[in-house]
């Protein structure tokens, strides 16, 4: 396990009062979130090497407030596993993959690397459009700027945790767990509307260059 509690500010957000796309500078909150997630990675990977391990399974990233101004815990908790072979790993490796998975993968021919990780954080206001959607009287109807903004926040996350699984040299990634929040701050004349995207999973590598995998991926399965 390995964990961080962090105390999240506002220093550097700047918020537009243009219609449409909101000026919203969330940079320093996105990377408050990297160095939460990356910093209980870390501390979780040191722990499993005093332990003499080669991977950690099963992981899950956790975040949660403490209830006490803006201070976080993010918290990685998995499972250390240590292969009986003579050949040793040169990186501990981190999947947030269950055992059962990673055994399937390198049976079929992949590795795990390391976990993946993909944020986006956007906002923008409400233009009267939307908001006529929203109404009571608009009946079943899609409202356009809160799909174009959750759908734009997510193809970003999803952009940013391939470029993350690119940086570990991987030929692949899994996704595990895409999460969304949407918040809204303002007032009748005024509405931001807010969306956050994580992405997470396992960045891996192929070890086998021929087009037959060295063995058969389904003679183990997961029990669920």
């Amino acid at each position: 396990m390995g964990c961080i509690v962090q105390q999240i500010g506002w220093t550097g957000y700047g918020v537009g009062v243009s219609y449409g796309l909101g000026a919203v500078n969330f940079q320093p909150y996105v990377a408050a979130l990297y160095h939460g997630y990356d910093t209980a990675l870390a501390r979780m990977i040191t722990e499993a090497t005093a332990m003499g391990a080669d991977g950690v399974v099963g992981v899950r990233l956790t975040r949660s407030h403490l209830g006490q101004g803006n201070a976080t815990e993010f918290v990685a908790l998995g499972t250390a596993v240590r292969a009986r072979s003579r050949h040793r790993p040169r990186d501990l490796f981190t999947a947030v993959l269950p055992g059962q998975d990673v055994a399937k993968l390198m049976h079929a021919g992949w590795v795990p690397a390391r976990i993946g990780i993909g944020i986006a954080v956007e906002a923008q206001y409400l233009d009267w459009r939307s908001r006529n959607q929203m109404s009571v009287m608009a009946g079943n109807a899609e409202v356009s700027g809160p799909t174009e903004l959750i759908t734009r926040v997510r193809h970003l996350a999803r952009d940013t945790f391939q470029r993350h699984a690119r940086d570990a040299r991987a030929d692949a990634a899994i996704v595990s767990d895409i999460q969304l929040r949407t918040w809204e701050q303002g007032d009748d004349n005024a509405t931001l509307l807010g969306a956050e995207s994580k992405v997470f999973g396992t960045a891996i590598s192929r070890f086998h260059s021929g087009r037959q995998a060295p063995g058969d991926s389904l003679t183990i399965m997961p029990l669920r």
